[in-house]
Order: C-alpha cells, then sequence, then structure tokens
C-alpha cells in the first residue's frame, strides 16, 4: 500500500490572511473606480468621471493591494 507523504504548505495562515486582505483592498479600488453610469449617454458629467475618488483614491488603493499581496508572498512564516 502506497504511503501519503504530506508536503509542507508554503504559506501559513498568515499570509493567507495577508493575501485575503490585499484582494479585498483591491477590490475596494476597483469598485470605487467603477460606476459612472449616467441616464442620458449623450450627457457628459466631467465632475462624475474625474472625480477625486475615481482618479486618485481608487488607484492608490489598488497599488497599495498590490504592495500587500507582495508582502503576504514575501513574508516568512513563524517557526
Amino acid at each position: 500500500m502506497a504511503e501519503e507523504k504530506s508536503t509542507p504548505s508554503i504559506f501559513s495562515k498568515s499570509n493567507y490572511t495577508w493575501m485575503l486582505i490585499g484582494v479585498v483592498v483591491i477590490a475596494l479600488g476597483m469598485f470605487l473606480m467603477a460606476g459612472g453610469r449616467s441616464d442620458d449617454p449623450k450627457v457628459f458629467n466631467a465632475d462624475e468621471v474625474y472625480s477625486t475618488t475615481r482618479i486618485t483614491i481608487a488607484p492608490i488603493l489598488i497599488l497599495a493591494g498590490l504592495v500587500i499581496e507582495i508582502y503576504a508572498i514575501f513574508k516568512k512564516p513563524k517557526a
């Protein structure tokens, strides 16, 4: 009968927690960047399209989420 060999996990629970936090931050940034639907497609509302939330805050959140993901991948598990 073949023996089952258990391979050690690359990531610890802490790594997965940080990865989940990173995904949530990225998703929040994407959510803030989306939207801007107008009832009339012929009307262009520059204030809504070029709002501070869409142009500044959302990309910063997405980049922060990517930095968190990099941290989660390179974080060494506690021995």
